[in-house]
Parts: C-alpha cells; sequence; structure tokens
C-alpha cells in the first residue's frame, strides 16, 4: 500500500512497515472490523521489486548533455579502433564508464553504435587448410622441449619470431620480433620470405644493438618452422650465440601456440594492414613501418596494467631498448591520438604523395 494513504482509523499494524495485517495474532483477516485490509503475497513483492531493479538499470542513468558527450567520446574512440577496456576510465582511459558499460550501450544501440563496431565481436572467417608443408629440420637442442627446459624465468623473458604475408602476387613479407615481458612487436621489412633475408634483417638488429647488446637484448628466441627460418647457424650467430650456449629454439611443427604472444600481437599489426585487402608490402616505406608499430606498441594492454609495450620495454631493457627503438622509429603516441585503423597509413601515405599500398 501507498505509504501516502491515511491509516490513522485502522489497524495499528498498518501503520508500520510491512503495512499489512496478515499474521497478527489480535487482529485475524478474517472477521477483523477495521479498514482497510493489507495482505502480503510474496511472489507478488517479489515481482514488484524485480522489476524496480530492471527498470532502474535501463538507459542512461545522466542528463542529456552528459550522455551525447559520453556516446561521442566512445564513437570517436571506435573510429580509431579502440577496445572499450582501452576506453574505460578505470584503465587511464577516455571515457568515464567501466567497460562493462560501454559494452552494454553498444549492443544496445545507443547512438546508433552496433557490435559490428567492436573489433572482436565479430567472428572470423573459417580458415582455408592449406596443404602441409615439410617442417624445418634443426638440432635436437633447438627443440621446444629443450625450450622449456630452460625454466619458468627463462621462457618468460624470451623473445617470439614469426613473419606477416601481404597480397598473393606480392614477394615482401614482415619479419615480427615480439619481446614476451613487454608485449613489444617489432615488425622489420624482408624483401623475399627466404633465408637470406631474415638473416639480412637480423645483421641490422645487430648492427643497431652491438655484439654485446645482441647478448644482453636476445637470451633466447623461439620461432617456428617455416623454410624462411631453416638456416639456423646464421639465424644463431646474429643472436649472439656462443660456444656452448643455446639461444635459438623452434617450435614442435604445427603448433603455433607455442609462441601464441606472437600470434596474438599479429591481430594488433593486422587492424593496420588487414589480410585480405589485397595491400602490396613491397611498397611499404620505413616509414609506414615507424607509423604502424609507433601505434601499435602505444596500444594500453591489460596484461601490462594498461601501460604501454614501448613504456615497459624501455622499463626493462633500458639503454638497449631506446637504440631500438630509435633505430626503427616506434614512438610514444598518446591515447587520444591513437589510431588502429587503416586509415591511418592512408592518410600519411597521401601527404607523403606515395601511392596507395593496394
Amino acid at each position: 500500500m501507498d505509504a501516502s494513504v491515511d491509516l490513522s482509523a485502522a489497524c495499528p499494524r498498518l501503520a508500520a512497515w510491512p503495512r499489512c495485517c496478515n499474521g497478527c495474532g489480535r487482529y485475524r483477516a478474517i472477521g477483523c472490523k477495521r479498514r482497510p485490509h493489507v495482505f502480503y503475497e510474496a511472489r507478488a513483492a517479489q515481482l514488484c521489486a524485480d522489476s524496480v531493479l530492471v527498470s532502474s538499470r535501463r538507459g542512461i542513468d545522466t542528463d542529456e548533455p552528459a550522455a551525447a558527450a559520453r556516446l561521442e567520446a566512445i564513437r570517436d574512440c571506435l573510429r580509431r579502433g579502440l577496445s572499450p577496456e582501452q576506453m574505460a576510465a578505470c584503465n587511464g582511459g577516455p571515457v568515464d564508464l567501466s567497460p562493462s558499460t560501454i559494452y552494454r550501450w553498444v549492443a544496445a544501440g545507443y547512438d546508433g553504435m552496433t557490435n559490428m563496431e567492436l573489433r572482436r565481436k565479430v567472428g572470423y572467417r573459417p580458415r582455408k587448410r592449406a596443404a602441409g608443408r615439410a617442417a624445418t629440420r634443426h638440432s635436437a637442442r633447438r627443440s621446444h622441449a629443450a625450450f622449456l627446459a630452460l625454466g619458468e624465468d627463462a621462457c618468460a623473458a624470451a623473445w617470439e619470431m614469426d613473419t606477416v604475408e601481404g597480397a598473393r602476387e606480392d614477394s615482401a613479407c614482415l619479419l615480427t620480433l615480439l619481446h614476451r615481458p613487454s608485449r613489444l612487436q617489432l615488425a622489420l621489412l624482408l624483401e623475399e620470405k627466404t633465408a637470406a633475408c631474415v638473416a639480412a634483417a637480423l645483421e641490422g638488429v645487430r648492427a643497431v644493438l652491438g655484439a654485446d647488446g645482441t647478448r644482453r637484448v636476445f637470451r633466447a628466441v623461439l620461432t617456428d618452422n617455416g623454410a624462411e627460418f631453416s638456416d639456423e647457424g646464421a639465424i644463431a650467430a646474429l643472436l649472439g650465440e656462443g660456444p656452448g650456449e643455446t639461444r635459438l629454439f623452434y617450435c614442435d611443427p604445427r603448433r603455433s601456440d607455442q609462441k601464441g604472444a606472437c600470434e596474438r600481437n599479429h591481430v594488433e599489426i593486422r587492424k593496420l594492414l588487414p589480410k585480405g585487402a589485397g595491400l602490396r608490402f613491397d611498397r611499404l616505406a620505413p616509414a609506414d613501418l615507424a607509423l604502424a608499430m609507433s601505434h601499435v606498441n602505444s596500444e594500453p594492454r591489460g596484461a601490462l596494467g594498461f601501460s604501454t609495450p614501448a613504456r615497459a620495454f624501455r622499463a626493462m631493457l633500458g639503454e638497449d631498448a631506446a637504440a631500438l627503438l630509435d633505430a626503427y622509429g616506434v614512438e610514444g603516441v598518446a591515447l587520444a591520438d591513437l589510431d588502429l585503423t587503416p586509415g591511418l597509413l592512408e592518410r600519411a601515405r597521401a601527404e607523403r604523395g606515395d601511392a596507395p599500398l593496394t
């Protein structure tokens, strides 16, 4: 019953919570001369309470100008490819909402938004199974089991190495090096996907760090069984491997999950260089890779407490990290300027007067 109803002439029990007369030993519900009669039904009360809770959580709990400002901020972040976790204020982002609220607003269709705009909400196309290729032969001391035998700390501090391909008719590709602890990834352009080009790219890294710096930074490297990594002797020597040491290791055949951090980080690169878009990697300039990796490595990561890979890398490796990042043009990008869409490179190339990558 409404609390505003005058109950002065009614049963005294109706003047206090729960404002009902059933259960009273003195004034029975049947035959009681006092009015009004109020009865409590647990099921009806629960339904009423649930409806109040549901209605209180519908819509946007703020005034119209503040809601419009937040929706515009979410829109801007979605255009730049940021996830709700990176937008959220609790993680240092520009939107004063929790990630779950942002997901809920997008799913509800506020301001015309849809889940299609969330990069991880859209399902992937089924992978086409390519014909099996012979695995690269390597020494037993370079197996994944030998890598695990280094110990948990050494494995956690290792690097992962892989390649990323462009269009089918394109001979060029990217050599990627990911530092496990910081999630920092370098992308080096290879003219061809061959062992000689991989060795040439690693010679460039060694030239930046020097022999001692290379040994300090690359204590262990894990790669796959691709033909481009078949020259284990040359790669190991470039990594600074000495007599009695093993610094280069290989995953088991068809076990790319054993270097899952590198594979996962390729998703970040594909935001800027999407697969299946016909992009020609042989048209990529060093400035394109520097710009792309600056944005990828300035993306806040949950695994780093929403710090950025570039910041974590510098904190962990100091001067060696600074030398590598400076040599390859990787700079920190503020969250407000972060752009993880293909338009980033398209605009930069247009400003330089370069032809499109397609």
